[in-house]
């Protein structure tokens, strides 16, 4: 008897699960296929230098790993199905439960598609536009313009999750005796915004993207200083290749997602007032502005002023402004940035003792 969850697992590496349930063929067709694609992949990013031809080659083998996946849960569903009519005399109502569970759970795997076992036309092909929509666009457009897009793609966790979540939860209506209504998510927000009430499981699904949950919940200001903190933090860290400040953005996800999880439940008994994480910046307009203009003029200055005059300053005097530049500039910027505000806890720090004294 082949485990079909041993099987399942296996099929993470393409062929393996294929091999073990005895279909030869196929287990040897996918690696093939993937690997020889992945090894495309790689040269063209070595040699080729692209990294539009590095992405087609590896959308491609993103694609032959879904086509292998959902092929091992069709087949897995489909020996189950045989094994349930070679031992129909035996079955009983719990047996069938548990076969059509384990079958939307394999299903579900594939947004949307979990939805359409249980009969749910309309609901799943909802799911299964928008999240393979988001894909093909986001795609699209960083093929175009630049890689940068690519960080949309972080949408499609948030989807998955909700997509599982969401056909366990009416697979459960369903063998409780509850008929199941065949509406769209559209149905449900409109739903819950005439009934005056948040749904916890949505606000959980768009809390894995920071501050997306708090702007479901209503908390706004919350939300949207969460959410900037998390996506500017990516962006400097890459842009002043400070690395080792990575350890910030694990840190602030995880706020950001216990945070709204907390606030979900609170919000179900008492009125949740929109308090900034940080206060500070709210009555501080003036110094944002004259930091936003500061990183306008950088920008400027890094990507428009420094490139033109370094090949003149090289050409006239010997001197490589460029390599200087990059080598000390950005290093000494964020020291200088760190000593001061490290100055200015200290200072603060004493004067806080000093008035608790008096």
């Amino acid at each position: 008897m082949k485990s079909p969850i041993l099987a399942f697992i296996l099929a993470f590496f393409p062929g393996l699960g294929h091999i073990y349930l005895g279909f030869k063929i196929r287990g040897v067709l996918y690696p093939i296929f993937f690997i020889g694609i992945v090894g495309l992949a790689l040269v063209t990013g070595v040699y080729v230098y692209s990294d539009y031809v590095f992405l087609f080659f590896f959308a491609i083998a993103a694609l032959i790993w879904l086509i292998n996946m959902f092929d091992i849960v069709l087949t897995l569903i489909t020996r189950s199905h045989k094994q349930s009519d070679l031992k129909q005399e035996d079955t009983s109502d719990e047996n069938l439960k548990q076969n059509e569970r384990f079958s939307t759970i394999l299903l579900s795997l594939i947004p949307g598609v979990g939805h359409f076992y249980l009969g749910l036309t309309h609901r799943g092909l909802t799911i299964l536009t928008v999240f393979f929509g988001i894909i093909t666009m986001v795609f699209f457009v960083s093929f175009i313009t630049s890689a940068v897009f690519l960080i949309f793609l972080l949408a499609l966790p948030i989807i998955w999750v909700y997509s599982m979540f969401d056909a366990i939860q009416l697979l459960n209506k369903k063998q409780k005796g509850n008929k199941l209504e065949d509406k769209t998510i559209m149905d449900d927000f409109d739903n819950f915004r005439e009934e005056g009430t948040k749904s916890k499981m949505l606000a959980t699904a768009l809390s894995i993207f920071p501050g997306a949950g708090h702007m479901y919940l209503g908390l706004q200001k919350r939300g949207l200083q969460l959410m900037v903190a998390f996506l500017l933090s990516i962006y400097i860290l890459d842009v002043l290749n400070l690395s080792i400040f990575l350890f910030l953005i694990p840190i602030i996800w995880f706020f950001s997602f216990f945070d709204a999880l907390q606030l979900a439940n609170k919000i179900e008994y008492e009125i949740v007032d929109d308090v900034p994480v940080i206060k500070y910046l709210v009555n501080q307009q003036k110094w944002i502005g004259i930091g936003l203009l500061v990183l306008g003029f950088f920008y400027l200055f890094d990507a428009v002023l420094l490139p033109t005059m370094a090949n003149t300053v090289r050409e006239l005097f010997n001197f490589d402004i460029w390599h200087y530049y990059h080598q000390y500039f950005q290093v000494t910027i964020v020291s200088l940035l760190l000593i001061g505000g490290g100055f200015k806890l200290i200072i603060g720090s004493k004067k806080n003792k000093k008035e608790d004294f008096e």
